[in-house]
């Protein structure tokens, strides 16, 4: 299959997931809750949601240096924000990740900056897991616990099998996530990545009316998030509305409301790319205008 009819279907996933979503709720309803939107508070869900990509981009060279690459912290912050750019805007989700792989390969070669880009992205679907881990043992105790030993159990065998069929990667996660010198800084940024993330979700619930309780949020946002990491529609578009329309009533919030608070955070999500790619503006302007007098003078 190729890549265009990849990219169409998941672009009709997404289509049919929330023409369903407005079907099944009513779109009226949806639209009423988008019309009473709180700006202050979609700024808020908008910058905090842009704070994290700097966050990311330093977590990524905190990997990166781990691993020997030598990223500056100012390639490392344009090439973040113009991947992110590309991954909100163009369909796939990975083209930006792919196009920061292509221009780092200078440094090690390409397999070892794909390395630095996936662990790094994996980071933060391991932290996003584990708060959504605790939401859901909070609300349905022993039984999600006994869930969290499968998939524990689970993940130790994976980690096993790959080791021996790739230990040089098995290798490189470990020293970009364990090291001494480099699992506090890791820790650190992903749970502030993981908080700026959550607060502006946080933020556009509230901008459509709903102020979330720690005990619910700690619920509801990581587990709606997480539904967004099923590669099957445009970045997320549709699954994450249909997740917050079942899920969210569990809590007694109307599906409606949930439905217009995750289409605010989609909005915010796009607002923050279009900011986080400032770094990369900055990066791209002043080296050109370095390289200028060089052209000049000969």
């Amino acid at each position: 299959m190729s890549a265009r009819v990849k990219v169409l279907l998941r672009a009709l996933a997404s289509l049919a997931l929330i023409a369903a979503v407005f079907w099944q709720i009513g779109a009226g309803d949806i639209f009423t809750d988008l019309q009473g939107m709180s700006g202050p508070w979609f700024m808020l869900a908008c910058l905090s949601l842009a704070v994290q990509i700097p966050l990311s981009a330093l977590r990524w060279r905190v990997t990166a240096q781990a691993l020997d690459l030598g990223l500056s912290r100012s390639l490392a912050l344009s090439e973040y924000g113009l991947s992110v750019l590309v991954n909100t805007f163009l369909p796939g989700g990975v083209l930006g990740d792919l196009g920061r792989v292509l221009r780092m390969r200078h440094l090690r070669g390409w397999q070892m900056a794909a390395a630095t880009v996936v662990i790094e992205r994996l980071a933060g679907q391991i932290a996003l897991a584990a708060i959504a881990a605790v939401g859901l043992g909070l609300w349905y105790g022993p039984l999600i616990g006994l869930a969290l030993l499968g998939g524990m159990g689970a993940l130790g065998a994976l980690s096993y099998a790959l080791g021996r069929v790739m230990p040089k990667l098995l290798d490189a996660v470990q020293r970009a996530w364990f090291a001494p010198q480099v699992w506090r800084a890791q820790l650190g940024l992903s749970a502030a990545i993981l908080t700026c993330n959550l607060l502006g979700f946080w933020a556009a619930a509230r901008a459509v009316g709903v102020a979330l309780p720690f005990e619910v949020a700690i619920f509801v946002l990581p587990v709606t998030l997480m539904v967004m990491l099923v590669p099957v529609t445009l970045n997320g578009w549709g699954l994450r509305e249909g997740a917050a329309a079942l899920l969210w009533p569990v809590v007694g919030i109307g599906a409606q409301t949930a439905v217009a608070a995750s289409i605010v955070f989609g909005a915010a999500i796009a607002c923050a790319a279009l900011l986080g790619a400032v770094p990369w503006v900055l990066y791209a302007w002043r080296n050109r205008a370095q390289v200028a007098p060089k052209a000049q003078g000969r």
